[in-house]
């Protein structure tokens, strides 16, 4: 159980004399509290003495309220020192877990849930926090109240505290032995907690996808069913502090009835007197917190040690896309040789790239074609190793793209994916993402080439308009034509194209490529860049400089427009459908 805290070793080394004063704090605290007993015991004796001087009971009452003051300044000292210590724990462990959830690949959130990783971020790292505060000052408060108090108590009448504190320990052990059912049942508790996230969230995300199929019902079934499993969990943990706490109780109860029937006749026998019965109640109320406090500890370390297993299940991860050694910390493009590239995806039987072997010159446009599943969108993630290839197979300027700084390839090659995501902020910090204060001028340039500023008329703010969430309040179309924007926007030196225009009419698709060859034609700064288009439409791909066919991740063809439309194969067969489907639109 205790294996897992090694995380938090590093945090705990760095916050150490914060924590050394936090205990230093609670003893303070601790010890004041244990004088307040004295006290009371010195004025009820006083006063079953017999008629008193005011004056006699006054500097007790002043002693008191002393302590209260000391105790308060303790207090305030321990809570801000050491739950002041797991609060910035918790905040650096999260941020620890954001930043390598960074490193990781695509590979690893193809098998992760988004719900699932929030759930993380949030219930585990409160437990995490409750350990390392109050876990700690349980385990410490507990630890010296009760042998003062049973020093105390013993020195007072040992026969007596004998008799009064014998159910005491039962309290821990009770709370122990209940809380080894604790650790499983709460993680299953976690577990749930994430499951009901992920399916809030993929709801919510895709809320226009349910109206759409109109399975708003079957939405709410699904969430009332996962919610249902959560609560049957958590009653579940419930069940065992509902056991715990009456057990608690009653426990604590029975040494109070001991202390009336025994130490109540000692009172009357003259062995005691009334401040010393007073005083005895007052310790064993006081020691029943840290019996208390015992299985709290226990408690609370095996859930930060659930929830921090969670989390340490992310941070051993390894991320299988990272720079070498001595990586090549600049960048400056060249021509792509693709040299017998077999790729094939963890896990998959056959390979999705079968002895790829292409050159594509600086400054040119490429072309890719190839029915669904044949490997096209592969093989442009290689380049930007979004997917790692094998070494030796994929090089740009002559150097193997594995021997670039991840962070200077990646800086410098421009990618407009499938999916369109963008962030819920304006139109022009989407634009300007990869650099925070981008030129407005650069920025209304390329919304120009991508076409986007002229739909500037439908936003209530022009760029300044802020979209939904990735950006549902926009249309296919006018979000891969931002995406567009802000892969132009970073001047990129290889510009990569994934099925781009799939969402924009054939109009907007001529507009978008007569602005992008101006560009790409030395009357702006894309002058030599080379850019790579996937796409169905032969519209899109006939103004290439080269097009590729591919087919079960082979190439088949590969020449210019004219030389292919002349060739059968693939590409033809496209080609003609295309045209026909034109003319009949042109006929209607």
């Amino acid at each position: 159980m205790l294996r897992e805290f090694r995380t938090l070793i590093p945090f705990v080394k760095r916050y150490r004399w914060w924590y050394v004063g936090g205990i230093l704090s609670l003893i303070v605290t601790d010890s004041a509290q244990l004088l307040v007993p004295q006290f009371v015991k010195r004025a009820i004796d006083i006063i079953a003495s017999g008629p008193f001087p005011l004056q006699q009971i006054l500097p007790y009452a002043f002693l008191i309220v002393g302590v209260a003051v000391v105790t308060s300044l303790g207090r305030f000292c321990w809570r801000n020192l050491i739950l002041g210590v797991s609060i910035r724990i918790e905040t650096e462990l999260r941020s620890k877990l954001y930043l390598h959830l960074q490193t990781l690949s695509s590979t690893f959130y193809g098998g992760q849930k988004i719900g699932d990783l929030m759930a993380r971020f949030t219930n585990d790292m409160k437990s995490i926090r409750m350990s390392t505060g109050w876990a700690l000052t349980a385990l410490v408060d507990g630890l010296f109240m009760t042998t003062a108090i049973v020093i105390i108590l013993l020195s007072q009448d040992s026969g007596l505290a004998i008799l009064t504190i014998c159910p005491l320990p039962l309290i821990t052990l009770f709370i122990v032995f209940f809380g080894r059912a604790i650790g499983p049942k709460f993680l299953k508790v976690q577990e749930g907690f994430s499951s009901l996230s992920e399916v809030a969230q993929e709801s919510l995300s895709g809320v226009r996808v349910l109206k759409t199929f109109v399975q708003e019902a079957a939405s709410v079934r699904r969430f009332a069913r996962t919610n249902e499993e959560y609560c049957r969990r958590h009653m579940s943990l419930i069940r065992i502090w509902g056991v715990m706490f009456p057990m608690v109780a009653f426990l604590s109860g029975i040494t109070i009835l001991i202390l009336l029937l025994f130490g109540g006749r000692a009172v009357m026998e003259g062995r005691i007197s009334p401040g010393d019965f007073a005083a005895f109640l007052a310790y064993l109320n006081m020691l029943v917190w840290p019996m208390v406090g015992a299985g709290f500890t226990v408690n609370m370390i095996q859930r930060g040690s659930a929830s921090l297993g969670r989390i340490n299940r992310i941070l051993e991860a390894k991320a299988d896309i990272k720079n070498l050694a001595k990586a090549r910390k600049s960048f400056a493009g060249g021509t792509i040789e693709i040299r017998d590239l077999t790729y094939r995806y963890p896990g998959a039987s056959k390979p999705v790239l079968d002895g790829i072997s292409l050159e594509i010159p600086e400054g040119k446009i490429v072309g890719i074609l190839g029915r669904t599943g044949s490997g096209k969108s592969t093989l442009v993630k290689l380049l930007p190793r979004l997917l790692d290839p094998p070494a030796g197979t994929v090089f740009i300027g002559g150097r193997d793209v594995r021997s670039y700084d991840l962070q200077a390839l990646r800086s410098k090659i421009g990618v407009v994916l499938q999916d369109p995501f963008l962030f819920s902020t304006s139109i022009h910090a989407n634009i300007g993402f990869a650099q925070r204060d981008m030129d407005k001028e650069l920025i209304h340039r390329m919304g120009d080439i991508s076409t986007i500023a002229r739909d500037l008329k439908l936003f209530p703010d022009g760029f300044d308009t802020v979209v939904g969430e990735r950006g549902i309040t926009l249309s296919g179309g006018q979000k891969q034509r931002v995406t567009l924007s802000r892969a132009l926007a970073i001047d990129p030196l290889i510009l990569i194209l994934d099925d781009a225009f799939s969402s924009v009419d054939t109009e907007t698709e001529d507009a978008i490529l007569r602005g992008l060859v101006e560009y790409l034609h030395g009357r702006t700064m894309l002058h030599g860049r080379t850019v790579l288009i996937i796409s169905h439409r032969i519209s899109t791909l006939k103004m290439s400089d080269l097009i590729v066919v591919l087919e079960q991740g082979k190439i088949v063809q590969q020449g210019t427009h004219d030389k292919l439309i002349r060739q059968e194969g693939f590409y033809q067969e496209i080609y003609n459908i295309q045209q026909l489907a034109d003319s009949r639109q042109g006929g209607v």
